[in-house]
């Protein structure tokens, strides 16, 4: 429930965001300005995307899927000889270049997977028999020939394997600060980039009471009035 909760709050957000910009270029027309407001609720009930446009144009109930696609087969997890790894390889053309890869050409052409509808009603097995293939290598491997394939797919990272990967790596998320008693420490940055204001970590985060001189000053109290606080045990 509290990722689910997490999620709508970032998606919100964002959507927030999106209303703010179309608000300001509104007012660019009208030179009114107008209350921008996003719920969570509203947040989650989008992110249903299709699967509330089945039912809300078919009356179709959605099935529980898990990992996998509700629709589009197969598309989900699938596990490797060392982890798992993501395949979407739901149409005709991106099946039968998967079944290519997997040196599994008979699979395109079996009747039971001929097709998205009859792939959808039978998912468990033609999951079943694709894993029992991608069992026979390492995730590595196989995002090599699928991606020479041309069939989309990813790595299922661990936490430590997110910050190994080259391309994050490469985009610098993680950026080293200095802390004045732990010395360096790697922090997650921000993941917009602006060409004329780029972003930078400038201060480690504080610990507790490290501001309160510099906030009670701000507020009017000269040194005495906060030495007297700290002595009264106020601060």
């Amino acid at each position: 429930m509290r990722a689910g909760i997490a999620v709508a709050d970032v998606t919100a957000g964002v959507f927030c965001a999106m209303g703010v910009l179309i608000a300001l270029l509104e007012r660019e027309v009208s030179g009114e300005g107008q209350w921008v407001q996003a719920s969570l609720l509203a947040a989650q009930i989008a992110l249903l995307d299709f699967q509330a446009a089945r039912w809300l144009l078919n009356q179709e109930v959605p099935e529980q899927a898990g990992n996998n696609h509700p629709t589009a087969v197969p598309t989900g997890v699938f596990a490797t000889a060392d982890g798992h790894i993501n395949i979407a390889a739901s149409g005709n053309d991106l099946f039968a270049r998967l079944c290519k890869a997997l040196d599994a050409e008979h699979l395109a052409k079996h009747p039971d997977y001929s097709g998205g509808r009859v792939r959808l009603r039978n998912r468990d097995q033609l999951n079943g028999e694709i894993e029992a293939l991608t069992r026979a290598r390492t995730s590595a491997e196989w995002i090599q020939r699928l991606n020479a394939a041309g069939v989309p797919c990813g790595p299922i990272y661990r936490i430590d394997e997110v910050f190994a990967d080259p391309q994050v790596q490469h985009i610098g998320i993680a950026r080293t600060i200095e802390h004045p008693q732990r010395g360096p420490q790697q922090l997650v940055g921000q993941a917009v980039e602006l060409s004329r204001t780029p972003w930078s970590l400038r201060m480690p985060t504080p610990d507790k009471g490290d501001s309160t001189e510099s906030v009670l000053a701000g507020l009017g109290y000269d040194n005495e009035a906060i030495a007297k606080l700290r002595t009264d045990g106020v601060v």
